[in-house]
């Protein structure tokens, strides 16, 4: 599998270290890289990227603002945003602009090479992490708990997994279920998080703290 990247970091040193360890990967090629999100829709219109790596938090054109200009010109491509260890509240934000996935700057290389498959694979990938610290940021807030309530502990994992970009085949092995009940059990969480498919039940239980 040959993957086409992008790569968008404001900090030099980060930014070269990333691609001179992802040019050790076979099959992963950094086509193009910048250091402000300015660059990044003729970047990705020139190269036609499989997957962009973009940071988030840049001193011209974040990463944020990269999404919503994507959004605006109808460009779709997998994005997985980079981030710090306390930017929860901008990672929600960047998921609900179509980002398909999320990693902090200090995972290993494997944690990355994996991330970046999952997406070139047309899967998401959110970082268990993050996803802690976005709960814990949600603890305050006034959340619907009946709704929390309704799911089962085996949806919440099956949810999880969904989450990390898993198939239902994926979590079916995983869980030593049947596809069959795997499937139902997704329509499950669907009905009850009142959304219609996956990506927008990940959003929502992102949204709950449920994940």
């Amino acid at each position: 599998m040959n993957v086409r990247i992008v790569l968008i970091d404001d900090q030099n040193l980060v930014r070269e270290g990333i691609k001179s360890l992802l040019q050790l990967k076979p099959g992963l090629n950094v086509v193009a890289e910048a250091d402000d999100g300015s660059a990044a829709e003729t970047l990705v219109r020139q190269h036609q990227p499989d997957v962009l790596l973009l940071d988030i938090r840049m001193p011209r054109v974040t990463g944020l603002d990269v999404l919503q200009q994507f959004k605006s010109a109808g460009i779709h491509v997998p994005v997985l945003i980079l981030t710090t260890f306390d930017d929860h509240d901008l990672v929600l934000d960047c998921i609900k602009l179509g980002a398909k996935g999320y990693l902090r700057k200090d995972v290993s290389f494997e944690v990355l090479t994996n991330a970046i498959l999952n997406l070139a694979q047309g899967k998401s990938w959110l970082q268990p992490a993050v996803t802690c610290r976005v709960e814990k940021a949600r603890d305050s807030e006034d959340s619907p708990t009946a709704l929390i309530e309704q799911l089962t502990d085996i949806e919440v994992q099956v949810l999880r997994l969904v989450a990390a970009g898993y198939s239902n085949h994926e979590i079916a092995d995983a869980l030593y279920k049947s596809v069959g009940t795997i499937r139902n059990q997704v329509s499950s969480i669907l009905a009850k998080l009142e959304v219609r498919d996956r990506t927008r039940a990940v959003l929502k239980a992102l949204d709950l703290g449920l994940i």
